[in-house]
């Protein structure tokens, strides 16, 4: 599989030529916004792990264009339907459902979720995706909990993507302590360096993951990497 990552949480997945993007929030990011055309990005389907405008800012913009079939919570498939969007798939915690070309099952997240507006965005969510070619895990905005100890039991990952940035989320050594407890060794950081509340010192987090066995990968903005 390819991932490439558009800055902050936001990356795609392909998967039997399809594009799964995950929480899209490029045009308000100064990282991202000289780097990357919000308006070029493919997407097949988008996966938004709760309601946070630095996960979903971009989501009207790029399902609109598309016809990206939205896979969200109930309230924040609510949201998006009063925003225009129709092609939603609502789930919750818990769920899973077989999208065709790969399934998706809903896990916990230790989080908040209210919309840009204000209003009740549902559960944070995390997500697990099963598919012919392997299998992976999005935390989504997690502190670490001990639900994740459950993740192996449902899937073995052939990757993972953590937060690293703290303050908000796990910072390294808590989601080096994650990959442990999902069984996972591979893991591309995630929701770092946007903010002045998450930058990261780079090599430490690398070198965190290493003492445990596991590898940090930190991806350029824009740059795409072959998963196994």
């Amino acid at each position: 599989m390819k991932l490439t990552y558009y800055g902050h949480s936001c990356f795609s997945v392909s998967v039997k030529g399809k594009k799964l993007l995950f929480d899209p929030f490029i045009t308000y990011n100064e990282l991202a916004n000289n780097i990357i055309d919000v308006d070029q990005i493919a997407a097949d389907y988008i996966l938004l792990s709760h309601g946070h405008a630095d996960h979903i800012a971009d989501c009207v913009r790029v399902a609109t264009r598309t016809g990206a079939l939205v896979i969200a919570s109930w309230e924040i498939g609510e949201w998006l339907q009063k925003q225009g969007v129709t092609n939603v798939h609502q789930m919750n915690t818990g769920g899973k459902w077989n999208y065709g070309d790969f399934t998706v099952k809903c896990v916990v997240a230790q989080h908040s979720s209210g919309l840009p507006d204000g209003s009740y965005g549902g559960n944070p969510m995390g997500f697990i995706i099963y598919t012919d070619e392997g299998n992976f895990y999005y935390s989504g905005d997690t502190a670490l909990t001990t639900d994740m100890q459950l993740i192996p039991r449902w899937a073995k990952l052939n990757f993972a993507i953590l937060p690293i940035g703290d303050n908000f989320t796990m910072d390294a050594a808590d989601a080096a302590e994650c990959a442990r407890m999902v069984d996972c060794r591979t893991i591309v950081g995630v929701h770092y360096d946007t903010f002045g509340y998450i930058k990261i010192d780079h090599q430490q987090a690398i070198k965190t993951f290493a003492d445990t066995g596991a590898e940090l990968k930190l991806v350029n903005i824009g740059d795409t990497i072959e998963l196994s």
